[in-house]
């Protein structure tokens, strides 16, 4: 059994350990093999690591900074990051979650991605066979049951304030709201086809 000490441990007491170039390393490492990343998040979320670690140390902070800037760079020359691929990715996935294309490019922003990438990476998704706008509002309306996924009786009011919330056009929400069936759902997916 170990001894007992007799002094209380004070917690924080400890001087913050040094941010070298190895452990923001590691950091972003430990991060991008846990999630695909743009070039901004991965600098943010190694300031914000930093930040937790040096408190208001503004000369180390600042010297921090500089190397999340070099690895970052660093990263992006050697195409760890690349925010045209994330921003397709990204894109690809939301609409398969039935994100309208406004949802979609506001979250492209939000993790830093860049106007041109954001506006290529939608752009893809207008190549596709079918509308995205329309694929996307079909999944929506899958996930919550809406019109032709109803479980139950629906309000349709109810239903296009929800679509409307969720950043779909009137016209997208009505037409996938008007289908009596799957079949009738697939038939509209096959009338916008794009080919």
């Amino acid at each position: 059994m170990p001894a007992l000490t007799s002094e209380p441990r004070v917690r924080g007491a400890a001087a913050p350990a040094a941010i070298d170039a190895a452990l923001l390393e590691t950091w972003a490492l430990s991060y991008l093999e846990r999630y695909a990343s743009s070039a901004a998040q991965l600098q943010r979320v190694l300031q914000r690591r930093v930040r937790r670690r040096l408190g208001a140390d503004r000369e180390r902070v600042g010297a921090a900074d500089a190397l999340i800037l070099a690895l970052v760079a660093r990263y992006r020359e050697a195409r760890l990051l690349d925010d045209d691929a994330y921003a397709a990715a990204r894109a690809r996935r939301d609409i398969r979650r039935g994100r309208s294309l406004r949802h979609i490019a506001a979250g492209l922003a939000a993790k830093g991605v860049g106007a041109a990438a954001a506006v290529a990476a939608i752009g893809a998704l207008r190549d596709g066979t079918a509308d995205p706008e329309l694929v996307a509002a079909v999944a929506f309306a899958r996930r919550r049951r809406f019109g032709p996924f109803r479980t139950r009786e629906g309000n349709r009011d109810t239903e296009l304030a929800a679509f409307a919330r969720a950043g779909f056009s009137r016209a997208a929400a009505a037409a996938v709201l008007g289908c009596a069936d799957a079949a009738a759902v697939a038939t509209l997916l096959a009338g916008n086809d794009r080919r």
